[in-house]
Order: C-alpha cells, then structure tokens, then sequence
C-alpha cells in the first residue's frame, strides 16, 4: 500500500517540477521584456537628447558623467555605446568618446543595483543579492579609477585601437545587424506594454513604460526567487554552480558567452542577483562571471560599428574596439593582480552589511553614485 502510494505521488512531483520549470522559464522572460520596456521607457521620454547630451562633452570629466548618467537613464550600455558609435560615426572624436564608454560601464551597473531591492523584505537574502550586485559597480568604478587617469595622461586606449584597426581600414561594410535576435525575442512583449500608450505624447508614454517595467522586474524577481529556493536542490543546484563557479577563467567566459548571446550586460548580471540571494552561488562564484559579461557586452557597439560605412567608419570601428579593450585590459589587470582583485569584494561585502543595517544607506549610495555626484561635476565642468 506504502508503495503504491509512493509510486503514485512520483509522477505528481515530477509533474509539479516541470511546471515549476516553466513558470521560472516564463518568469526569465518576463525579466528580459521588462528591461527592455525600462529601456524603450527611457528612450521614448528622452527622445534625441540623449545624443544632444554627449555633445556637451568637452572635459574628459564631463565625457564620463554624460556617459555614466545617459546609461543611467536608458539602463543600456549597449545602446548607450552604440550611440557613441553613431556620433564617432559623425565626426565626434575619438579621444572625446573614449570618457564616455568608460562612464557607460559604470552607469549599466544601476540595473543589477535595482533588482537587488527586490530582495530587501529579508535581511540576509539582501545582504547577498546587494552585495552581488555591487561587486560590479566596485570592480567597473575601480577600473576607471586606474584606466581614465592613464588615458588623459598617456591615450592609452586611442593608442591601442588605432593600432588594432589599422590593419582593418579597407574592410567596407561589414553589417551583421540582423543578429539582434534578443529585440526579435522581447519585442512582442514590448509591444504589448507600447500598444494601449499610442494616443500619448512620447513623454507621458515613456514614463508609464518605466513605471510598468520596473513593476514587472519586482515582480519577476520575487517570482524567482521562490521558485528558486524549490528548484535549486540536488542535481539543478550542483549543474548551475558547476557551470558557473567550475572556476575563474570558466567564469569569465560563461559571462561573456552569455552576454553575446542576449547582448545585454544588464540583463544577464541581473539574473545572477537572484541566485546569490537565494544562496544557490555566492558572491565570489559571480564575481568571474560579471567580468565575462563586461566584455561580453562590447559585441553590441562592435556590431554596430559594422553597419558604418562612409569617412568615419574606421573610427567608429575604433571607439568599440576601446570598449573591448577597456574591459579586457581591466580584467587581466584588476583580476590578475590578487590585491587589486579583492577590492571589488570588499566593498561589496562592506556595502552589503551597511545595507542590512540601513536601507537609507541603500539609497543613499544609489543617489550619490548615479545622481549626486555626476550631477554636481556635469554642473561644475559646465
């Protein structure tokens, strides 16, 4: 009898796994079309000041405020990059570019940030996911600490991608736009939000795009993270944290894989925010793997540099190249160096306590990196 009824509860636990499965598989995409409304939000409110914004730029400083506050606002450093590359594109020098992709990897750090608080009704699970995500904010912060200095000095990074693409100046166009598949994938979804908002002016419709977006993160996030804390046992648990924390080198490129693939570093260092406070990895299992998706996310601005044809192509081509080169400088740099290498941890840990004592703190981190600051240097420079 014992078994029997053993027997006939298996299929209804396996059943209730699957199904289980596929809400988090529903919930995965609900978090990407819900960045993307964020994002498309962003874009519609700002409309074409955002590139009226880079053309204040004539301060190294400046150029890496405009660029940290832009992605700030869009959510994008992909879209963000790929503007630059429009502008470089358009006659906008390189060595005046160059701050601003910088500030680019600083603001993209906002989002994974934000998704964090979702986490925030439990003290401990928010001590980890903010610590998660602010491994990427330190490490990104860091890195334009050692490499803007060196660039204003030395032009580090103009030096190397004019020597990277010299050898390319004759390649014509070489488009490759058709591999966005990730807009192909969120756009119905989009679309969905976009519709009903048509009778709207551009502003009034973005804000409520942002509105309804960030909503839907919360809401995904918390979805997940109970899913998570059922799925996440046994076999699913050992399967994940072996194809992520296998070690640093498989880390980094897992990242970056990933990253390519959904071509958004946002997007792909958001979902590992959940898993860390849920405990499924720890922050130093993702500290690798958000590496790999700064220089994952670099495939964007490369892609659009591609489509560029004209005069200026060569250094629209050379302002991804520095993108690329920027992230892949800062993580042999930062990562290869052991010192250099727990600084990122140690404020995200020292943050990640702070948080939990003080969700004031929280913010008030969150205004002064993205807000206070930037806002006050742009003020000043002007």
């Amino acid at each position: 009898m014992t078994t029997q009824a053993t027997t006939a509860e298996q299929p209804m636990s396996s059943s209730m796994r699957w199904v289980r499965w596929a809400n988090l598989a529903f919930m995965l995409y609900l978090l990407l079309v819900a960045v993307s409304i964020v994002s498309g939000g962003f874009k519609l409110s700002v409309g074409e000041q955002a590139k009226t914004l880079f053309e204040f730029a004539s301060h190294p400083i400046a150029g890496l405020m405009i660029g940290l506050v832009a992605t700030s606002l869009i959510q994008s450093s992909s879209t963000v990059t790929s503007i630059i590359v429009g502008l470089v594109a358009g006659g906008l020098p390189v060595e005046t570019a160059i701050p601003m992709v910088m500030g680019a990897n600083i603001g993209t750090t906002l989002t994974n940030t934000l998704v964090s608080l979702g986490h925030a009704r439990c003290k401990e699970e928010f001590r980890r996911a903010f610590a998660s995500a602010t491994v990427h904010d330190f490490f990104n912060l860091l890195a334009v600490s050692i490499f803007l200095p060196l660039e204003m000095m030395f032009g580090l990074l103009d030096k190397l991608s004019s020597w990277l693409v010299s050898p390319l100046m004759k390649t014509g166009d070489l488009s490759m736009n058709g591999m966005d598949f990730m807009k192909a994938l969120t756009s119905p979804g989009v679309d969905l939000v976009k519709m009903p908002l048509g009778g709207l002016s551009d502003t009034t419709a973005g804000i409520i795009m942002i509105a309804v977006g960030i909503g839907l993160i919360f809401l995904a996030i918390t979805a997940m993270g109970k899913l998570m804390r059922t799925l996440m046992v046994g076999r699913a648990r050992d399967m994940l944290q072996n194809a992520i924390g296998r070690g640093p080198l498989h880390g980094i490129a897992s990242g970056t894989i990933v990253t390519i693939l959904v071509q958004s570093s946002s997007t792909t260092t958001s979902l590992m925010v959940p898993l860390v406070g849920t405990g499924v990895l720890k922050v130093r299992d993702v500290y690798p793997f958000t590496l790999g998706a700064n220089i994952g996310t670099c495939i964007t601005a490369l892609l659009a540099a591609t489509a560029v044809t004209g005069p200026f192509a060569v250094f629209a081509l050379q302002i991804a190249l520095v993108h690329l080169c920027f992230n892949l400088l800062a993580t042999l740099l930062i990562f290869g160096v052991p010192f250099l290498r727990e600084l990122p941890l140690k404020g995200a840990f020292f943050l990640g306590d702070l948080g939990t004592k003080s969700k004031a703190a929280v913010a008030g981190y969150i205004g002064m990196v993205f807000v206070f600051i930037p806002s006050a240097i742009l003020a000043l420079t002007a």
